[in-house]
């Protein structure tokens, strides 16, 4: 526990731990040390000279007071110790998830990190301020006492002491019995986090069924199953409980029928016995305790596992001798990748030099996202070689590659603050005449205007305040101001209004203006004016030309191009005769079909 501890904490904070739970320690030995003085207290007292009982009562009394100013300090050192490191920790795992290789995320991570974020962070960090210091005490203390028992009498001494491997056993069976319930929990919690997350995005999907007073069923699945499985976890913490309970009681039971033979038999005095069965007494309340503890633990335990796994999730490595790209054309050398257990890409090649533009086109699910994702090195290949400028993107440091790129994604998003803001994330240093420059060119200046706030909007979590071809247009101008060299665009107008994609491409145009590009696209029209067009099918390069050569070559682009100017199916007029009150005129498909999605990534 302490060592996975130490790891999640870093070694800059092991002495500091080591340091409070060497206080703790002290605090509990004093506390047993304490109660030793009990002995002379209780022989004066019930002897014949109880006035003799009076200096070892000021004694105790110090010695209380001494472990109220120590139980003080170490509590006080945890308390500190632990927020500063919850702090630190806050920092560490923030800093460690911003280099992370952007392919580690998915939408299962969303679930995963929100927890472990929220309430898996409390939840160790709680071990130092809240949990360590008493688990110490129930630990330590009883095994002091112990030890001023066996100085009073060996024979008692050894039967408390029999407790000891006992209860250390229980613990360790107890902590196995829970594992197994307790890491299915962990599972269940995250699940069901998950699924609040997409009952939440989900709600316009539900309320277009007319499914608004309905409950959702695979949310209220996610929950029976956390409430079934803290049920199973409740249930195998039990046995532990009830052992360990048993265990003391016996023991105390053993410890007072030993004790009154030795009495009869004249092998201890009654004093000495009421004090051994007084410590004994004492030893009771903190050895119970040691179950609900223990079962406090072991959550944080795996809570600090988890933590403790993702910590050690291996970014992309660093070159340890960054190189320069000279110039900004790209590469794709012989590439495979697999992801997800398929592959991907076989054998892939492909190069747009400097200054050209190409765009990638294919069926759905062929990887053309993916080609961007490696060029910005957010996976790392399986074989061959990515390049820009010359250079492969794994010998590139990560600043300086990113440095090349500016990227626009179909799906923008946008963090809770103005307008301004969003933009500046391009650019931090820039004046304020550049970013009014890059707004003006991506024609966000138009969408400001009409906002009572101006560039002081907030744009609210996600950019949910803002429409989808204003979020663009705010990630185009944002892209502007950080006037890459490489322009990777991902399908930015699918699903946008007539007006809003002539805004967006006239933006787009001044974004592509003397850069190398490389866009993926569903809709056809839009890749007319690319030098190259790349068809990517089955992990491979079909064919590559431009828009007038792959045509003329009969081959898969011109199959996809004559396939969105095909007219649209259009239903049939209905029956004048039918009876069905429901059926009229259904509206027709005037939409070419690449542009209905039938040519989606």
């Amino acid at each position: 526990m302490i060592r996975v501890l130490l790891r999640v904490l870093g070694h800059q904070h092991s002495r500091p731990m080591l340091r409070t739970l060497a206080l703790m320690t002290t605090t509990a030995v004093v506390e047993g040390l304490s109660y030793a003085l009990l002995v002379p207290v209780l022989q004066a007292l019930l002897g014949d000279a109880p006035e003799r009982a009076w200096p070892w009562l000021g004694a105790f009394g110090a010695a209380v007071a001494a472990y109220a100013v120590l139980r003080y300090l170490s509590d006080l050192s945890g308390f500190r110790f632990g927020t500063a490191l919850l702090r630190g920790v806050y920092h560490r795992l923030g800093d460690h998830l911003a280099r992370l290789p952007l392919g580690w995320y998915g939408a299962a991570r969303v679930g995963e990190v929100s927890v472990l974020a929220g309430q898996g962070v409390l939840q160790a960090m709680s071990v130092i301020a809240h949990l360590l210091a008493p688990f110490v005490s129930a630990a330590v203390t009883p095994l002091t006492v112990v030890a001023v028992i066996c100085a009073l009498n060996w024979q008692l001494g050894l039967a408390a002491l029999a407790a000891a491997p006992v209860v250390a056993t229980i613990q360790v069976l107890s902590g196995r019995w829970t594992a197994a319930e307790d890491a299915e929990r962990a599972t269940r919690d995250r699940e069901a986090t998950e699924r609040v997350i997409e009952y939440l995005w989900a709600q316009p999907v539900l309320r277009a069924g007319g499914r608004t007073a309905e409950r959702f069923r695979l949310l209220d699945d996610a929950l029976q199953q956390v409430q079934l499985s803290s049920r199973r976890s409740m249930l195998s913490a039990l046995p532990g409980v009830l052992g360990l309970s048993l265990t003391v009681q016996a023991v105390f039971t053993a410890v007072l029928v030993l004790g009154a033979h030795l009495a009869l038999g004249g092998g201890v005095g009654a004093a000495e016995l009421l004090t051994i069965l007084v410590l004994a007494a004492r030893c009771a309340d903190p050895l119970l305790s040691l179950a609900e503890l223990g079962g406090k633990l072991r959550g944080a335990r795996g809570e600090l596992l988890r933590l403790d796994a993702l910590l050690r999730t291996e970014p992309l490595p660093e070159p340890p001798a960054p190189v320069e790209p000279v110039g900004h054309g790209v590469e794709f050398e012989s590439v495979a990748f697999r992801y997800g257990g398929r592959t991907v890409f076989d054998d892939l090649s492909l190069s747009v030099p400097e200054g050209q533009r190409l765009a990638v086109v294919g069926p759905s699910g062929v990887g053309k996202s993916t080609l961007l994702q490696l060029l910005a090195r957010f996976h790392d290949v399986d074989a061959g070689a990515v390049r820009v400028g010359g250079a492969d993107v794994r010998a590139l440091g990560t600043e300086a590659l990113m440095a090349q790129f500016a990227i626009v994604f179909q799906d923008v998003y946008l963090f809770d603050g103005t307008i301004e803001d969003n933009v500046r994330l391009g650019r931090p240093g820039a004046t304020g005449a550049e970013v009014r420059a890059a707004a003006a060119a991506a024609r966000l200046d138009e969408v400001v205007e009409r906002l009572p706030d101006g560039w002081a909007t907030s744009v609210g979590e996600g950019g949910a305040r803002l429409s989808g071809g204003e979020r663009q247009r705010v990630s185009i101008a944002r892209a502007l101001l950080k006037s890459a060299p490489i322009v990777l665009l991902d399908e930015v107008t699918s699903a946008l209004d007539p007006v809003n994609e002539a805004a967006v491409h006239a933006a787009i145009d001044r974004l592509m203006t003397g850069r190398t590009v490389v866009m993926v696209a569903h809709r056809l029209h839009t890749v007319q004016q690319a030098d190259r067009i790349a068809f990517l099918d089955a992990g491979r390069i079909i064919e590559v030309g431009s828009h007038e050569e792959l045509l003329h070559r009969g081959g898969r682009y011109a199959e996809f191009w004559n396939l969105s100017l095909a007219p649209a199916t259009t239903w049939p007029e209905p029956d004048e005769d039918a009876t069905d009150s429901s059926a009229g005129s259904a509206p027709t498909a005037d939409r070419p079909i690449a542009e209905q999605g039938l040519s989606s990534k």
